[in-house]
């Protein structure tokens, strides 16, 4: 997991760890994340482009139900304090969940196109009571996910670009739900 005590943040060290998990202050993650976005994480390699495309169709060969049931355990254990915001059954989110990852998966080299929808993603959110804290837990819940999925497709370079993908998507959600409504559109 993102270790909050790694003041100094190298790549490696900021990614997730299985069995450690962060349960701290929001405060402390959302500074976490403005540290991580000093890394340069506003842009990704080509590599990590096509690394973060290529793990993610193994991943969508799998049953969207079966994975988002995955994702959502885990972070009901990791976070059980925002079991409460998912009022829908797990299988209708499930599926949302992986439609809504493989679209911004399948145009991750043209993010452009789509931060649009990103933000008001992050807008949704906010009604249902989506802190910054949060984006950490489900970050963590979703690297977990994707390394139970990939097996032993996953690996420290894998790990670095799904991290960098998600803290580039998560940082502007962050910072979308920050804005006044206006600003969104």
């Amino acid at each position: 997991m993102l270790h909050v005590a790694a003041a100094s943040l190298h790549l490696k060290r900021a990614t997730l760890q299985p069995n450690k998990f962060f349960t701290g202050i929001a405060g402390a993650s959302f500074l976490l994340l403005k540290q991580v976005n000093q890394i340069n994480f506003r842009t990704m390699t080509t590599k990590q482009i096509e690394l973060v495309k290529s793990t993610w169709v193994i991943v969508a060969l799998l049953d969207p139900v079966v994975v988002g049931q995955l994702f959502y355990n885990r972070l009901f254990e990791i976070a059980p304090q925002v079991k409460p915001m998912f009022r829908s059954p797990i299988e209708g989110q499930s599926k949302k969940l992986v439609s809504m990852i493989a679209y911004i998966i399948h145009k991750l080299d043209k993010l452009s196109e789509i931060i649009g929808d990103v933000r008001k993603l992050a807008k949704q959110h906010v009604s249902y009571g989506v802190e910054p804290a949060h984006y950490l837990v489900v970050g963590n819940a979703l690297m977990w996910t994707l390394e139970q999925g990939l097996g032993k497709h996953w690996n420290d370079e894998t790990r670095e670009a799904w991290v960098k993908c998600y803290t580039i998507l998560s940082n502007a959600m962050i910072e979308a739900a920050a804005e006044p409504m206006a600003k969104v559109a």
